[in-house]
């Protein structure tokens, strides 16, 4: 079973444009299943979705987050998994979109998500999609990911919601409440604000040093600070320019992080790293150790990374 992670870096994680370009249905992904191909709803926030209907789900993730259960009838984890992911993505009451894919009726869509096994769950936001985990994961776990799956889709300006279907319960239970601080820069990143975010998330470690969600979303935010408003050819000519320069080398990194290219990211930094040294090392060294959590600790490319810092360091 793979640590649920849902990071921040969204973008290029898994190529859907072999789907995503297909000729979409004229129906909406909520509508029901028929001749005209459109995905069918199970409830307003549980879909069926096949090859043939994956275009309107991707869509659909440009409003709020489809989260895509990929499952097979032998499958018994899937059987234990996919009950709590209905239970919980109802709880978000519309925030959320479950998907669910037959890999066994679907192998287009399992070959693009790159499923070598299930369960495995994968989040997709405005088309672009990243795996969240795979194998049966305790449900407080699946809520703790769907919570974090939401303050990466506001960061990337997903923060739709879709009604509830007459098949839902008349009365969802009540999503649990966000800490106050982090409901602040939730909505401050709603609005662009990064400095507010930053500055509540701050605060809320300062409170509980331990509270991986404040930790994780100050990664997160400090990167989109960091390259709002970046010119990427002026940074790259900068870095190009002066090899050793480590503010240039610094900003690099991050767009490549931003654009989904962290073994670039990672590669780029390390290499720096040997290059330098005494106090010249400790920014590039604290930049590093931010990337990796904000990758999160369970992706291989971090292990990999961190055990050559380590080398370099001793």
């Amino acid at each position: 079973m793979s640590q649920p992670n849902p990071g921040a870096v969204l973008r290029g994680a898994v190529d859907l444009s072999s789907l995503r370009n297909r000729p979409a249905a004229s129906a909406s992904a909520s509508a029901p299943s028929g001749a005209d191909g459109a995905a069918e709803n199970v409830s307003g926030v549980i879909i069926d979705v096949t090859d043939a209907t994956f275009p309107q789900a991707a869509e659909l993730s440009k409003t709020v987050p489809v989260v895509f259960d990929l499952w097979a009838e032998w499958c018994g984890p899937c059987k234990q998994l996919s009950p709590v992911l209905e239970k919980v993505v109802t709880e978000f009451a519309g925030r959320i979109v479950l998907a669910k894919v037959d890999v066994d009726a679907n192998p287009q869509l399992a070959q693009a998500f790159r499923a070598q096994s299930i369960p495995m769950v994968v989040a997709v936001l405005a088309g672009q999609a990243v795996p969240l985990f795979t194998g049966a994961v305790p449900e407080e776990q699946v809520r703790e990911v769907f919570t974090q799956l939401l303050q990466v889709a506001a960061q990337n300006g997903v923060t739709g919601s879709v009604p509830m279907g007459q098949d839902a319960p008349a009365e969802a239970p009540a999503e649990p409440a966000m800490p106050p601080l982090h409901a602040e820069a939730f909505a401050a990143i709603e609005v662009g604000d990064y400095a507010r975010a930053i500055a509540a998330y701050e605060q809320a470690l300062a409170e509980s040093p331990a509270d991986a969600e404040a930790q994780a979303g100050l990664g997160q935010v400090r990167l989109l600070q960091r390259v709002q408003n970046a010119d990427a050819d002026a940074v790259r000519t900068a870095a190009a320019e002066g090899p050793t320069d480590v503010d240039a080398q610094l900003a690099v990194a991050d767009l490549d992080i931003a654009g989904g290219h962290v073994d670039d990211a990672f590669a780029r930094l390390l290499d720096l790293f040997a290059q330098l040294a005494g106090d010249e090392r400790t920014p590039v060294r604290e930049r590093l150790l931010e990337l990796f959590e904000l990758v999160g600790e369970a992706d291989p490319r971090v292990g990999a990374a961190r055990r050559r810092l380590t080398s370099l360091l001793f």
